[in-house]
């Protein structure tokens, strides 16, 4: 419990920021030469994946081996796992949306308004919402029963974000299901599988660096802002307001909870 390395986490947020900032700054790259900026989605979860290897790296010589190889290899299985999600999903498919409205607004250069308020942005919050993968690195002493608890709550997340993102691709390839709203499987739970599995994850990465107080105060904001950016930001409310004037989707919120998991109401 005693002895975090105060100095060595202080580089590591250092290292990790600069981790965060070269996938974004690379992706932006790319984006460019392909005329399509929603390929920083991608990049999301190699972000995360980036800063745990590096933090990885870095700690080397401080905190547990094993909660380090386990914080690490968690977060990379998380993280790779979406990104390819993302990119098979994203594949024949023009610029989002969600982009294409904002960058119609850009004062000037259209990839340098991209750069500040996607790229730059998004690089932030993977520094700041990794850092309980960052922190659990520097925690010494053997995972605990917090952690294994951690380790439940995160295979909880993982298995609500895969199943439900197969679920719904295969729903999405049927074209008898053109136009209608998504309520199957873990779908008629709660409308957003995926979201709430996101919740888990990192509320179950936290609970891996609550075995020292120092780590967990460090570290404790990253699920809260995941959190709120899940349900109150580019989540849960954008998404539904996207889909509000849909077919069906009144009589669907009207029956299935809008994040934690239940039963269906009654129809």
């Amino acid at each position: 419990m005693n002895g975090f390395a105060w100095s060595a986490f202080a580089a590591n947020l250092a290292w990790a920021a600069a981790a965060a900032l070269a996938v974004m700054l690379v992706t932006f790259a790319v984006a460019v030469r392909a005329g399509l900026h929603r390929i920083v989605d991608i990049a999301w979860g190699v972000g995360f994946t980036a800063v745990a290897a590096v933090s990885l790296v870095a700690s080397a010589g401080h905190g547990d081996p094993a909660r380090r190889v386990l914080v690490t290899a968690l977060t990379a299985v998380w993280g790779l796992r979406l990104a390819v999600h993302i990119a098979r999903r994203s594949r024949g498919h023009g610029e989002d949306p969600r982009y294409e409205a904002m960058l119609a607004k850009a004062p000037g250069s259209r990839n340098l308004y991209a750069l500040r308020m996607v790229y730059l942005l998004q690089g932030a919050l993977v520094w700041l919402v990794s850092l309980p993968v960052q922190a659990a690195q520097y925690v010494s002493g053997p995972p605990s029963f917090l952690a294994w608890a951690g380790v439940a709550v995160w295979t909880v997340g993982l298995c609500f974000e895969a199943v439900g993102d197969a679920q719904l691709a295969r729903f999405k390839a049927d074209p008898a299901h053109r136009g209608r709203i998504m309520d199957r499987g873990l779908w008629a739970w709660t409308r957003h599988p995926n979201y709430f599995g996101d919740f888990c994850v990192w509320w179950g990465l936290f609970l891996l660096a609550c075995d020292a107080p120092q780590s967990a105060a460090v570290s404790v904001v990253s699920p809260v802002v995941m959190s709120l950016l899940l349900v109150r930001g580019s989540g849960k409310r954008l998404l539904e307001r996207h889909m509000a004037g849909r077919p069906g989707y009144a009589e669907y919120v009207a029956r299935t909870s809008g994040f934690f998991p239940r039963p269906p109401r009654r129809r």
